[in-house]
């Protein structure tokens, strides 16, 4: 039956993907214009679907959550097919309660396999996510290398690990915590051409346990790694970054941050 085919097909995944590159190394390299990257499910005549040969901002995360709708199958310009289907997580929020924040994942395969992920499914998800800014939206894309089936009182989660290319904004504020540790505050943002304008997504870093550098000022083009965060405030996703590390970007002239 239907049950029974997908729990198999969900062992063969995870089988496969014990010989496969680990995702952590593909976070960081390059992306191949031959690699299957399928267009945004919000958004999908966007002129700037995910197709650069370097994101800006890419995350290597597990999610876990609610399907909101039965997965449907699509294919892509080279004619292979995928699914799709928007996933709900709950993420906590400054006023105190959990706002729900919706994940438009995609995965390659086809009817067989999109026919197992139906609505108020719980699944956990890993995989490569990106992010999107379009007016006072942020779109978050996630590409799929495995998706399990958990229990229905799993927990909403969303961890994974950041990478960003970006500018620093004008403020970096040196903070002390709640155990008087010091620790150093900013934003950054990075930037992508749309048509005729551009998008700026930002991202709000802190960097503990570790000296500010000497090169940290405004304006300043970054590199950055650590750990994701996202939390909800005034009804809009505000994304951060637990710096692990940081270091100046050297100046890529093909690079529209710079």
């Amino acid at each position: 039956d239907r049950d029974a085919r997908c729990r198999g097909r969900a062992i063969s995944h995870r089988r496969m993907d014990g010989l496969g590159d680990d995702t952590r190394t593909r976070l960081t390299a390059p992306y191949n214009s031959s690699t299957s990257i399928n267009p945004c499910i919000t958004c999908p005549d966007d002129p700037c679907i995910i197709k650069d040969k370097k994101q800006m901002i890419k995350c290597n995360v597990t999610v876990c959550g609610i399907i909101n709708r039965d997965a449907t199958t699509r294919t892509n310009k080279e004619g292979k097919p995928f699914f799709t289907f928007p996933l709900q997580i709950m993420v906590p929020a400054t006023d105190g309660q959990g706002k729900p924040v919706e994940i438009d994942v995609s995965k390659d395969g086809g009817q067989e396999e999109a026919s197992c992920y139906r609505k108020g499914s719980r699944v956990e998800i890993d995989g490569t996510m990106y992010l999107k800014h379009r007016g006072d939206r942020t779109y978050f894309n996630l590409f799929a290398n495995e998706i399990r089936d958990v229990a229905a009182d799993a927990a909403n989660t969303l961890k994974g690990e950041m990478v960003f290319c970006g500018k620093v904004g004008k403020n970096i504020e040196e903070k002390k915590d709640k155990k008087d540790q010091s620790y150093t505050m900013f934003s950054a943002f990075s930037t992508e051409k749309v048509a005729d304008g551009f998008e700026y997504q930002w991202v709000r870093f802190f960097c503990f346990n570790r000296q500010r550098e000497e090169w940290l000022q405004p304006g300043v083009k970054i590199d950055a790694k650590g750990e994701m965060g996202l939390t909800v405030h005034n009804g809009k996703p505000n994304v951060s970054c637990r710096v692990e590390e940081l270091t100046q970007c050297v100046a890529d002239s093909s690079n529209s941050n710079q």
